[in-house]
């Protein structure tokens, strides 16, 4: 029998009974097709995923598929560290695109109307992923990530659609330029990687907090403390996939059927029951990415 390696899929888990969403996944950057993907997350009772764009290319994708099928739902927008690089250029080719010439902010407005267009579209579900990323941009990108992030938050109010956001090490930049935009109606912070102290902010704003799989990290007290405070009706379960894979299978692909893992290591943390915690992100992913 081979032994497990890095790149073998982890077993399927216990189904719930509770179905859930996955609320951020990233469908086009794991192996296999967006069919078999959905069939394994329905056969573990997570039925809705919510996929997530990161470039023009991607949240076309991203709309495409949301679509195509009725448990797809899509959000669109330039990642945090996309708009430097349309900008800036990106001659490491450190993107998926590959190397790219500067563009200026011509090119970064021209970006942001195709996100504005898809954004209107009735299967788009949210404007996402946008925000602010202080580990990978330097101060050279950081014009224009704020100005890309104000112009979604924009873009999400105009169509009255959820605004997601990725915070890498910027809470307090990113809870300042929400309040100088006032935020839309509806606010989910990605992969949620601030304090309780930030959670208790973020629940007085109603914005909501969605927890990926590295709460199941060993290092990740602070992130438990967090979900420990934020109110339940607040909260989301994602994958972020094929990142962040929950323990004991770090550092193996995840994929939406893994959500299980992590909805029963959040309800360890919070003191309730599995079927209550999904019972409560089932109606807040919908509340959340409704129509």
């Amino acid at each position: 029998m081979s032994s497990t390696t890095k790149d073998t899929p982890p077993p399927l888990p216990e189904p719930l009974r509770v179905p859930v969403a996955d609320s951020h996944t990233h469908l086009d950057m794991q192996a296999g097709s967006v069919q078999d993907a959905l069939a394994k997350a329905a056969s573990v009772g997570v039925t809705t995923v919510v996929q997530v764009g990161c470039d023009v290319n991607g949240s076309r994708w991203a709309a495409e598929t949301a679509a195509a099928y009725e448990a797809v739902h899509a959000t669109v927008a330039l990642h945090p560290n996309e708009a430097p690089r349309i900008v800036l250029g990106d001659p490491e080719g450190w993107s998926r695109q590959g190397a790219r010439a500067p563009g200026g902010d011509a090119a970064l407005d021209a970006a942001l109307a195709e996100i504005d267009a898809l954004a209107a579209l009735p299967h788009v579900r949210g404007v996402g992923e946008t925000g602010l990323d202080h580990f990978r941009t330097g101060p050279d990108g950081m014009a224009a990530q704020q100005y890309s992030f104000r112009a979604h938050i924009e873009i999400a109010k105009r169509h009255g659609k959820a605004l997601v956001i990725h915070d890498r090490e910027a809470h307090d930049d990113v809870l300042r330029i929400l309040r100088e935009e006032g935020a839309p109606d509806t606010v989910v912070f990605h992969c949620y990687s601030g304090d309780a102290e930030m959670a208790k902010i973020c629940a007085q704003a109603g914005y909501f907090m969605s927890f990926a799989g590295n709460v199941t990290f060993k290092n990740a007290r602070s992130l438990r403390d967090a979900l420990a405070v934020a109110p339940p009706e607040l909260v989301l379960v994602e994958t972020d996939a094929p990142f962040l894979t929950p323990a004991p299978y770090r550092g193996r692909p995840n994929a939406p059927y893994l959500i299980p893992v992590t909805l029963r290591a959040m309800a360890e943390v919070t003191g309730m029951t599995e079927d209550a915690l999904a019972t409560a992100v089932a109606a807040n992913t919908a509340r959340a990415f409704g129509h």
